[in-house]
């Protein structure tokens, strides 16, 4: 079999593969890319663990022959057609798989998709899930067609989505859920004994990729969207706002039931060591986690011990 895959949730399952005792033959994952304060060229940690295995790995710009890299396409192929896979994992890879990728393989291609579909098809579906409140999610093993997350459904997998759930601590359990669902289907596969299921028509969104500008706390939504943005974009982009001159992110918050009639979007209830307390268009946020730049991770009481907020500051700018 082959693998595609690039962030910590593709590696996830490759390495629980690899531990099964499965031959990969070759790892398709995204170019190396710059990170971190110097901004230096960082292999996926799909490549690390590969590289670590001592497996190939291809790292094409593109897989589209007709497309702007045609020579990476075509090393490509050749490295696919050479290594002659029998199926192919895919999970988060990141590039689309053109119609000559989808059916090289004997059995085709299996996606991990960390959503219950129809719902969430697209880049950030652990994002949307919690952002919109969902009660549950899951990982689907699907066969993959030439839409965007269209294929037929192989096995489902679901969870509670916890009012506690960030997005990386949900990540992790859907990634381990992942690695678990994408064995069996290979182990069906193996028996020709999957039962593709086509989706459903109706009920279908789509994960918009996450931006950056999401980031920025818009005090006059309701305190609960408030509070589910702050965990959905945990770790990234991590929910933010104006506090006097700095940006300071908000890493956890709560919804109250508290009303604020005279107050603004925004304005500062109370900041003491139960956290700080912020109007919203209804409700008010409990901030118990905050970050200056720079600065690491802190409960509120520690926060506020280097940065002043008082009573009546109005935070950020309201929509």
């Amino acid at each position: 079999m082959a693998f595609a895959g690039t962030p910590e949730f593709a590696r996830e399952a490759m390495a629980r593969i690899h531990a099964a005792g499965c031959h990969i033959p070759l790892v398709l994952t995204q170019p190396d890319r710059p990170a971190g304060r110097g901004m230096k060229l960082q292999a996926s940690p799909v490549k690390q663990f590969a590289l670590e295995q001592g497996l190939a790995v291809a790292q094409p710009r593109s897989l589209r022959l007709d497309g702007k890299y045609p020579e990476d396409a075509l090393a490509a192929r050749a490295a696919l057609e050479a290594a002659r896979p029998d199926v192919m994992v895919v999970a988060a890879y990141g590039l689309i798989l053109p119609t000559w990728v989808l059916q090289l393989p004997r059995l085709g291609c299996l996606n991990i998709h960390a959503s219950l579909l129809p719902r969430w098809r697209g880049a950030a579906p652990i994002h949307r899930a919690i952002e919109a409140g969902d009660a549950e999610t899951g990982v689907v093993i699907m066969q993959m067609d030439e839409g965007l997350d269209t294929g037929d459904m192989l096995l489902t997998g679901r969870r509670p989505i916890t009012s506690a759930d960030t997005t990386a601590a949900l990540h992790d359990h859907l990634a381990d859920l992942g690695a678990d669902l994408v064995l069996q289907a290979l182990d069906l596969a193996a028996l020709g004994q999957l039962a593709p299921v086509p989706q459903p028509a109706e009920g279908v969104t789509y994960a918009h990729k996450i931006e950056k500008a999401e980031a920025t706390i818009d005090w006059s939504l309701p305190a609960d969207v408030i509070a589910r943005r702050v965990r959905a974009f945990d770790p990234f982009p991590g929910a933010s706002s104006a506090m006097g001159a700095e940006v300071v992110k908000v890493w956890r918050a709560q919804a109250l039931d508290a009303q604020a009639p005279d107050a603004a979007p925004g304005q500062v209830m109370a900041a003491d060591g139960e956290g700080v307390r912020i109007a919203c268009g209804h409700g008010q946020l409990l901030a118990t986690e905050l970050q200056r730049a720079g600065g690491k991770r802190l409960p509120a009481a520690d926060f506020l011990r280097g940065f002043a907020l008082v009573p009546g500051q109005r935070l950020g700018t309201a929509g």
